[in-house]
């Protein structure tokens, strides 16, 4: 079977040229084409189809509210396209807190140089994106208006209380072990391991990975944290480097505690995390008792920048058995390898589960390789980490 799509933009050439380069693969069929969000909102109601990419600026209807009416109606994974442009990370982040799954430069020559290269980015993520789960996390509640201080509470050290949601999952047909969604087949998830809930312990720094789905799984885990958060946090998003300072600056005006994007020579500290910016990696070094930020040029060998993997193995280093880390929703494996590190050293590792996940690729293969302690759900990470770590 393939993969149906449904192109919605307001640019005539850019419906012709996705269209083309989407159904040269033979795994994917366009169905439709929509020159507004309305459209486009309509369309997806008729046409049911698998996977929607979705353009932001349009006339009639803008791509940010058409994703919140499909996703209100009829979730549908959706791929957004966007400006590799600080007003675009930040419609962008709108747009994925609306429901959208993920999400790629609209100029193609931020994607790839060559044509053969830029075909097979795009439709190994339509592919991708196919199957995920729109309706696998609740949409982010907005934050109340925090207390009046007091002479003893800070704002910030409120946690609101975090309401129930119903979470809307895909079917998986009886007598089958793999669920498919257009055709495409999605991994079951991996058996899972008993959760140990022990007594809060000391961790020197907690480091958090994450991919597709990731901003606002970073969005719901960071905001149920207490300003007065007794360790030092370090986060690792596979995302653009124009759209890291506008997501940081996000985090740190929802959160309690700060949030701001690294920079090399930070010193780490309790209640701070420190977003890996994008196009480079990020390492934690230890010296002297006092840990310290190094920013490193994006290394062309490494498929992720910045990568969970580089991140998570300096901590190994830095902290043997005295870290740990927290691998959320997102594609591929990145992530496994420097879990496996900090596991030997003696930390913990804890992972999101499948039903709560957009996509289950980064947690299912840290959970398959037997490093995992505790599967949670998105919503049990930030009060788990309130409870776990003192």
């Amino acid at each position: 079977m393939t993969v149906s799509v449904l192109v919605v933009d307001d640019s005539g050439f850019f419906r012709k040229r996705l269209t083309e380069i989407l159904t040269s693969s033979g795994q994917i069929k366009v169905v439709g084409a929509a020159t507004n969000g309305r459209e486009g909102v309509e369309l997806a109601e008729k046409l049911r189809p698998d996977v929607i990419t979705m353009d932001y600026e349009m006339p009639v209807m803008d791509g940010i509210s058409a994703v919140r009416e499909i996703m209100r109606k009829h979730p549908v994974p959706v791929l957004m396209f966007s400006s590799l442009t600080y007003e675009g990370a930040r419609v962008t982040l709108d747009a994925l807190e609306a429901g959208a799954v993920d999400f790629l430069p609209k100029n193609f020559e931020e994607i790839a140089r060559d044509n053969s290269q830029l075909q097979k980015i795009l439709i190994d993520r339509v592919l991708d994106v196919a199957r995920s789960r729109p309706g696998a996390r609740p949409a982010v509640p907005a934050r109340p208006e925090p207390p009046a201080p007091t002479a003893s509470r800070s704002p910030r050290d409120s946690v609101p209380a975090r309401p129930r949601h119903e979470t809307l999952q895909h079917p998986r047909p009886a007598g089958h072990d793999r669920a498919t969604t257009g055709g495409v087949s999605i991994e079951p998830e991996a058996p899972r391991r008993p959760t140990r809930r022990g007594p809060a312990k000391h961790y020197a720094v907690v480091g958090i990975g994450t991919s597709t789905g990731g901003p606002v799984a970073l969005q719901r885990v960071l905001t149920a944290l207490p300003a007065s958060f007794p360790a030092p946090l370090v986060l690792v998003q596979h995302m653009p480097a124009s759209f890291t300072p506008a997501f940081a600056e996000r985090l740190n005006k929802l959160c309690r505690i700060e949030v701001r994007q690294a920079e090399d020579g930070d010193v780490l500290r309790p209640g701070l995390a420190l977003l890996a910016p994008g196009g480079k990696q990020m390492m934690i070094e230890n010296r002297g008792g006092q840990a310290r930020v190094r920013i490193l040029p994006g290394d062309e060998r490494l498929n992720y920048k910045p990568s969970v993997d580089v991140t998570f193995g300096s901590l190994a280093r830095s902290f043997p058995g005295k870290t740990l880390g927290v691998i959320l929703t997102g594609m591929g494996a990145d992530g496994k390898e420097g879990c496996r590190m900090m596991k030997q050293s003696g930390s913990d590792i804890w992972s999101q589960d499948e039903k709560s996940s957009v996509i289950y690729g980064m947690p299912m293969a840290v959970a398959k390789a037997g490093l995992t302690d505790e599967v949670l759900s998105l919503d049990e990470v930030g009060p788990r980490l309130v409870e776990g770590v003192c």
